[in-house]
């Protein structure tokens, strides 16, 4: 690749090379790097490649594909040191997903593009339970991308409006300010105010494959806000992880959140778990007029006696519960267990929950409720 023609234009596309292969070079480092570039003789290869060094790449990871699109884009090999094999690559995106078990040599990037789109489309309707290490991966990505929009309640407080009741008090406030003449009457309308949001997450063996994406996703919730989003973890016992899952960093706080639950992969208990839950949450206001959504497979060892008067309770105190079952989106499923069963008729809808397409539809009904 030759930049004689348009000097500019070349330097551009060598930063647009950059982005293709991963490097994360936006308009301001360009910029910085075509000044950098107008400083410099550009027939010594030394100087141009640390021009772009310096103002395109912004980690260390950024070094590999700097240096192989500098050599390939230039032409000219350059005299720098290699970095240690053991060095962990920057992650791609989505592209990995589909070049696994094609020609990774061939198609043109509109191509490569297309091929993208669909590999992403594809995993968000993959079972949860099927991924693997790399779709895992991506699939964190793609959670961490969900912009939930939360449900709403009517709140106390009216808030000032352009139609509506009559508000007396800013009204005559207004009055005042106007030397007692009713210039402008001033109307209000009840505000809203964020309508609290529950999620227990069954962490037992039965739903082990799909604990750590449930996490994630209770994270995403608890991130958008966090005063009104409550998660538990049922097992054999409850375990309330709202604080571990409001730290920023998805990993810490799964980290967090992993070492806070004891009953990981263990039995289920969740008649008992849920009579915890309404005993020390669920009755002192936590359930009270909130979503509650219920992440289980149905597998109780316990009492589903117990289950469904605790369900019958829960009920009562909250505005809306769903019950998520990843099982519920294949076909030929029918709600037989035996705690699918106790929970039926205190349930407001059994929702699938299997797969990303299954959890975003998910966040519409919250937001619905």
């Amino acid at each position: 690749m030759t930049t004689a023609a348009d000097p500019v234009a070349g330097y551009a596309g060598f930063a647009a090379a950059l982005r293709e292969a991963g490097v994360a070079c936006d308009a301001h480092r360009v910029q910085a790097y075509l000044t950098a570039v107008a400083e410099i003789d550009v027939a010594e290869p030394t100087q141009l490649y640390w021009a772009g060094r310096l103002t395109l790449c912004s980690s260390p990871d950024d070094l590999p594909y700097y240096e192989e699109a500098f050599s390939q884009w230039f032409s000219i090999e350059t005299n720098t040191p290699k970095r240690a094999a053991s060095a962990a690559p920057k992650k791609a995106r989505i592209a990995p997903l589909a070049a696994e078990g094609a020609d990774a040599q061939g198609g043109e990037g509109s191509d490569q593009l297309k091929v993208a789109a669909s590999a992403q489309e594809v995993l968000r309707h993959r079972d949860l339970a099927e991924l693997t290490t790399a779709e895992r991966e991506h699939l964190r990505e793609l959670l961490a991308t969900l912009k939930p929009a939360l449900p709403r309640r009517p709140a106390a407080r009216r808030t000032p409006a352009r139609r509506g009741r009559l508000d007396p008090s800013r009204t005559l406030r207004a009055m005042l300010a106007s030397g007692g003449e009713p210039l402008k009457l001033v109307h209000a309308r009840r505000g809203s105010r964020p309508r609290r949001v529950v999620l227990l997450i069954d962490v037992s063996g039965s739903m082990s494959p799909y604990a750590d994406a449930l996490l994630r996703f209770a994270h995403v919730l608890t991130r958008a806000a966090p005063p009104s989003v409550e998660v538990f973890t049922l097992g054999t016992r409850l375990t309330r992880v709202s604080r571990q899952l409001r730290q920023r960093d998805p990993e810490r706080a799964m980290l967090a959140a992993g070492s806070a639950v004891p009953d990981f992969a263990g039995g289920t208990r969740l008649g008992e778990t849920l009579q915890a839950f309404l005993d020390r949450w669920g009755r002192r206001g936590v359930a009270r007029r909130a979503v509650v959504t219920v992440f289980s497979d149905g597998w109780e060892r316990g009492d589903t006696g117990l289950l469904g008067e605790q369900l019958a309770q829960l009920r009562r105190l909250a505005h809306a519960v769903f019950w998520v079952n990843p099982h519920a989106g294949r076909a030929g499923y029918a709600p037989v267990q035996s705690g699918i069963v106790a929970a039926l008729p205190h349930i407001d809808r059994l929702l699938a929950g299997h797969s990303l397409a299954t959890l975003e539809r998910l966040l519409g009904e919250i937001s619905d409720a």
